[in-house]
């Protein structure tokens, strides 16, 4: 599973491995970096190379990317879609699936809070793939959270347990989800 959270300065990038106990292993996690004083097709570009690279040397079966949303920065918003765009364009031409997942469905899916902040994203992730420090800069602890939040989806896109009522965690995912749908 790959995830992707997309940006034109810095798009991070994550690889796990999801066990059907839902139990994560990182593969990988990294920054694609594009200066910010270059032409947008170059930091476009440089973009494309470097999820390519993970593409090829991790071979995952989805890609995962943060959905863009409306910011009061016209420029940011622009620079998102567009590094999104270029990992869809990536998963298609990859023949891998893509699925888009809100930063709140996010936040819920790893922290039980979808208005959690990104320390708090950041601890969790650490904490559920076994890290010794924060997945840092936040891009790449996000990158990893979008991963772990489609991995976690169940087939119907709700979480289901086999155990039992779902844990307060799942229902704030699932009402996520549900916001996100509207």
């Amino acid at each position: 599973m790959l995830g992707i959270d997309p940006g034109l300065t810095r798009c991070g990038v994550g690889v796990v491995d999801v066990a059907p106990d839902r139990s994560a292993r990182l593969v990988y996690v990294g920054v694609v970096r594009s200066a910010a004083d270059a032409r947008i097709e170059s930091r476009l570009a440089t973009i494309a190379a470097g999820i390519r690279e993970v593409l090829a040397a991790h071979r995952p079966d989805v890609l995962a990317v943060e959905r863009v949303f409306a910011q009061q920065n016209r420029n940011t918003v622009m620079g998102t879609a567009q590094a999104s765009g270029i990992a869809l364009l990536l998963a298609a031409e990859h023949g891998i699936p893509a699925a888009l997942h809100t930063p709140t469905e996010v936040k819920a899916a790893i922290t039980g809070y979808g208005g959690a902040d990104k320390r708090q994203v950041q601890a969790m992730v650490a904490r559920i793939l076994q890290m010794d420090e924060l997945p840092k800069p936040a891009d790449a602890a996000d990158a990893l959270a979008l991963a772990l939040c489609h991995a976690w989806r169940g087939s119907a896109g709700t979480p289901t347990t086999s155990t039992g009522p779902l844990t307060p965690a799942q229902r704030a995912w699932a009402d996520a989800e549900r916001v996100a749908r509207r």
